[in-house]
């Protein structure tokens, strides 16, 4: 077999995770301070992956192509690949048609997240060399997935793309592979009525026309990063593998459980309580840092306390009553408490924003 080469999806508006999404890509949002993004990357790489394109939107491609650069520093050659318009998966298959010439090849979509990374996968389609193997993973709602029934010798037997009545609940992962027949089915299939090209109905014309889909179950977990509450699961659930390092400075503070702190930041007064995690150049003051939270680069928090929330580089949260929690906090926000009379809120807020006060 050829060497298998990487494909990652990284176009798309993110509308559901507005108004972070307004200014950044959605797969540059970080859990636990990495990029999303990245730890598909990373994962590629794991498994022997090299050569990688990703697909890029004209809206976010020079922000992507700047986070990621060529990818010697993943150890990897990356390639980036404009998709014109988001006409669905099977669309931007045929897009990265010339970068992946004649090699089969995983796609991996960037916004989803795997613990367990995608080594076994590669493994296994390597060995076994079906003509195209798909992720699938036990839900509790198979109605809101694409879902794959098997037959009695456990091969893919049918897709359906969000059923009413799931025989199966076996959704699909947001990782394939494939070999090139994968570019004939996607010729021969007609848009949904979404006006896209699915992937599932590439991967249904594959099976209609006689050729092999196999199954791999994921045994981790896996998240979908697409809305707030996804993000701050899949923070939760990294952090909670965290391996603790401390190189900041900690003055009358104190830190307890699993936390990384790293160089440059500056605990004054201070309680960190893990799994958490605090980026460079950070000032934490007379503050409250609680379990599963991801404070950014050079983010400064004084006299207010947050957990279970994930915090960008450049912001501030200063003088606040009570605690933040369950939060998303884009890059250079300023969250504070206005020193004058009469007390009053003021906000100015982006579209699709959500403010709870309690």
């Amino acid at each position: 077999m050829e060497p298998v080469k990487g494909l990652i999806l990284s176009g798309g508006k993110g509308t559901r995770l507005r108004p972070i999404t307004h200014t950044s890509a959605k797969q540059l949002v970080p859990v636990a301070n990495k990029p999303v993004l990245f730890y598909g990357i990373e994962s590629m790489a794991a498994a022997g992956i090299i050569e990688i394109g990703i697909i890029i939107a004209p809206e976010t491609g020079d922000e992507i192509r700047a986070a990621a650069g060529d990818g010697s520093r993943f150890g990897v050659a990356i390639s980036y690949i404009e998709q014109d318009a988001p006409l669905g998966l099977a669309h931007a298959v045929l897009t990265a048609e010339r970068f992946i010439g004649s090699s089969p090849f995983v796609m991996y979509l960037g916004d989803n997240l795997l613990r367990d990374g995608i080594s076994e996968l590669v493994d296994a389609f390597r060995s076994e060399a079906p003509d195209a193997l798909i992720l699938l993973t036990s839900v509790p709602d198979p109605e809101h997935y694409g879902v794959a029934e098997l037959d009695g010798g456990g091969r893919v037997a049918r897709l359906v793309e969000k059923p009413k009545q799931p025989k199966s609940d076996l959704a699909l992962v947001g990782v394939y592979m494939f070999t090139t027949a994968v570019f004939e089915a996607a010729r021969a299939i007609s848009p949904s009525w979404r006006g896209e090209l699915e992937i599932t109905d590439a991967i249904q014309h594959l099976l209609d026309t006689g050729l092999r889909v196999d199954p791999h179950v994921v045994r981790g977990w896996w998240k979908d990063t697409g809305q707030v509450q996804d993000m701050l699961d899949a923070n939760r659930l990294i952090l909670e593998d965290l391996a603790e390092r401390v190189e900041g400075e900690l003055h009358d503070s104190r830190i307890e459980g699993r936390v990384v702190i790293e160089p440059g930041v500056r605990l004054e007064r201070a309680t960190v309580r893990g799994p958490a995690v605090i980026g460079a150049g950070s000032r934490i003051t007379d503050a409250y840092i609680g379990p599963y939270t991801a404070i950014g680069d050079d983010v400064e928090i004084a006299r207010a306390e947050i957990e279970h929330s994930i915090v960008m580089s450049g912001s501030s949260l200063i003088d606040l009553e009570g605690r933040i929690e369950a939060s998303l906090i884009g890059r250079n926000v300023r969250v504070g408490r206005s020193p004058g009379l009469p007390k009053a809120y003021r906000f100015v807020v982006g579209d699709n924003a959500e403010i709870a006060i309690l």
